[in-house]
This record gives C-alpha cells, sequence and structure tokens, in this order.
C-alpha cells in the first residue's frame, strides 16, 4: 500500500507526519510525506523555529511525484494540518490528481481546526475552507468533537446529538467518519470514546481515560485507521485496531511521564497491540 501524506512536520517530538509516517511505516505502508510545515517542535511548547510552507512547494513536490509515473500506485492521500487555505487548495488538487491515475484511491482529511477548550487555532480561513471545500470531497473524514461540532454547527453534549451531527457531515460528502475523543451524557468519567460511522452502522470504540493529552496522538489515529480501512474495507474493524495501537502508546507515554508520544519505545502496539477494544454498534 502506498500513501501520500500531506501535512505538518516537526524535528523534535512526534505531531502531524512525525506522528503518522512511522506508524504507517512499522504496518507496513509506504508513505510519501509532504510537509505544510517545517517547525523545530510542537507550538504548544510556547515557543518554535522553522516556517510554514506555501501552496507552491506543495504543488512542486507533487508534480515531482507524478514525474516519477507512480501516481497510479498511490492507494490513498491523507492530509491533516493545512496551514492556509491556498495550501488547502494544493492538497485538493493532489487528490483530483491522484484519483484521476487511480479511480480507486480515497482520500482522507482529518480537518484540523481546533479543540476543546482551545477553540480555533489554525489561520483565518482555513476553518471555513475545510467545511465548505475539503469535506465535500473527502471518502473519509477524522474530527474530534470540537471540529464535529463546528462542521455540524452546534454542540453535541448527547449521544443522539453526537450521531444527528454525524449523520449531517455525512450529508455533505464523507462516506466514513471517525470521531475522536468524544464525551457526551452516556461516555463514563474514566473513559472516552471514539465513534465511528459508515454504511454498515455506527460503532464505538470505549478506552480507559488516561492521565495524559500527548500532542500527535490524533495525528497517529487518524493515519493508522485510515490505513487499516483501506486494507480492510471495515471501519469497525480499523476504528478497533487503531484506537487499540494508539491506546497502548498513550498508556505506556503516560507512565514513563513523557511529553511526547513514545511512538519508537512503542512501537510494537501498532503491530500487534497490547489490549484490544472492540467496536461495539450503538
Amino acid at each position: 500500500m502506498n500513501l501520500l501524506s500531506i501535512q505538518s512536520h516537526v524535528a523534535y517530538g512526534h505531531v502531524g507526519n512525525a506522528a503518522a509516517v512511522f506508524p504507517l511505516q512499522r504496518i507496513g505502508v509506504e508513505v510519501w510525506p509532504v510537509h505544510t510545515v517545517q517547525f523545530s517542535n510542537h507550538t504548544g511548547y510556547g515557543s518554535h523555529k522553522g516556517r510554514a510552507f506555501d501552496a507552491a512547494m506543495i504543488i512542486n513536490i507533487v508534480t515531482g511525484i507524478a514525474e516519477r509515473g507512480v501516481l497510479g500506485q498511490c492507494d490513498g492521500v491523507l492530509s491533516g494540518y493545512m496551514g492556509s487555505a491556498e495550501i488547502g487548495t494544493a492538497i485538493l488538487d493532489a487528490v483530483a490528481k491522484v484519483k484521476a491515475e487511480n479511480g480507486k484511491a480515497r482520500y482522507c482529511c482529518d480537518p484540523v481546526i481546533g479543540d476543546v477548550g482551545k477553540g480555533i487555532y489554525v489561520r483565518a480561513g482555513v476553518a471555513e475552507f475545510l467545511r465548505e471545500r475539503a469535506v465535500p470531497l473527502a471518502d473519509v473524514l477524522t474530527p474530534n468533537q470540537f471540529e464535529l461540532d463546528y462542521l455540524c454547527g452546534h454542540a453535541t453534549t448527547t449521544l443522539r446529538e453526537a450521531r444527528a451531527a454525524i449523520d449531517a457531515v455525512h450529508a455533505a460528502g464523507p462516506r466514513v467518519i471517525l470521531v475522536t475523543s468524544l464525551r457526551t451524557d452516556d461516555t463514563p468519567a474514566d473513559a472516552v470514546d471514539v465513534v465511528v460511522s459508515d454504511g454498515s452502522g455506527v460503532f464505538r470504540v470505549r478506552t480507559p481515560k488516561l492521565p495524559i493529552a500527548a500532542n500527535g496522538a490524533g495525528d497517529a489515529l487518524a493515519a493508522l485507521f485510515f490505513a487499516h480501512f483501506l486494507r480492510t474495507g471495515s471501519a469497525a474493524e480499523a476504528a478497533a485496531r487503531a484506537t487499540s495501537s494508539v491506546f497502548g502508546v498513550l498508556a505506556r507515554t503516560a507512565q514513563a511521564g513523557s511529553r511526547e508520544l513514545l511512538l519508537i519505545e512503542s512501537q510494537d502496539e501498532f503491530v500487534n497491540p497490547s489490549r484490544m477494544f472492540p467496536a461495539e454498534p450503538i
């Protein structure tokens, strides 16, 4: 399997492509990473070095890949943090190029907009671009709860509201939706839910809540889910495998007291999760 992954990158730590590429490689996926930004570290540290790239650079790199004559071998495009609406346009152009060469290729959009407690943290215009242009073209969408609320236009405090929100976003285009870090009135205080919806139904993967909020976990989860879904064709199975793997990494990271995900130390979790959490129909 070959995936084109277009998202942010950091030299130190694991977020964006630095969180997605290695887990994908560890499960046997060939990844073609294209970076939307190159930073020294995650911005959550309060300071960082590096810069965001422009749309022209994204287009240039994808054009170079296309010149190798390999886009027809690309099974899917994964996008994360975009940086600007112009970069978003370049990403959708890359998706169109890949699908023109391989009609079976799929596009997974991780609509990075913001998070609960932080609000919207992307540049002006990016959230609107995602809602109006990227989401309708996505085959697979992986929002967190805050992003689901933004995309559907209302808060999801109950499971019923969450399901209605998922249905509304389905109507906009995506056939498969994975909602990460979902907490509703149905979620126990000591747990976190991941909910996935496709044509076969709606399923929940519930894991214990860990005393950690590590950057990059969502990026790794989206990447693993996309790859497992492309391999199995089952959104429920993909959600169970991806969630279990990321839980294992987070558990080890929390145990070590690390601020950064221990992706390398915990790499066996990607292939053989130490604890499997089932996807249950809801």
